[in-house]
């Protein structure tokens, strides 16, 4: 009975290594399930909605969060984690600000995408006319993530706009459907 005791206090130990896999397995599998929950949260009540953008965003923002904090949670469990969690946060600084500056049209389009689908100015379903390099488009909307717009010509072609011309444009909106 020792021996099977001893096994399970060394699987819960988190200063071993087996009880810091076993950790982490339990960890990951928490947080799976939470994101799995998530998932099937936002597609019950994305089927009552009629524009599922902001609800798309929200349910890809929570399961990332979801995951970030089980991996600080379970950092803060093991010991030997916690240097190197703090070894990392300093890395972690610099690079940001090089990555920062590096990324900055990129970082843009996010900040703009972030804009259009909390302040809703246009939507999903909307016909606009927008200023391009080939003059003034007519056009549906079809997708709005976080980096690009995907709108629909009259031609049925595909003009993908990154987020942050949509924002610095001005923008008329044609049409709305229904119900939008």
């Amino acid at each position: 009975m020792s021996y099977l005791a001893n096994a399970v206090e060394d699987m819960l130990n988190p200063r071993s290594l087996v009880g810091a896999i076993f950790l982490g397995a339990i960890v990951f599998a928490l947080a799976s399930t939470v994101v799995v929950f998530v998932r099937r949260s936002a597609r019950r009540v994305g089927e009552h909605l009629s524009d599922v953008t902001a609800l798309r965003f929200v349910s890809a923002f929570a399961q990332v969060l979801v995951y970030l904090i089980g991996f600080v949670l379970y950092a803060h469990v093991v010991p030997e984690l916690r240097a190197l969690g703090t070894a990392l946060l300093a890395g972690a600084s610099v690079v940001s600000v090089v990555v920062g500056l590096a990324a900055k049209d990129t970082l843009g389009n996010l900040v703009a995408g972030f804009s259009l689908v909390l302040y809703r100015q246009i939507r999903v379903g909307d016909t606009i006319r927008l200023a391009s390099p080939l003059g003034v488009i007519s056009a549906k909307v079809q997708i709005i993530s976080l980096g690009f717009t995907v709108l629909v010509d009259e031609e049925k072609h595909e003009v993908i706009v990154p987020n942050n011309i949509m924002m610095g444009s001005t923008i008329i909106r044609v049409g709305r459907e229904p119900g939008h």
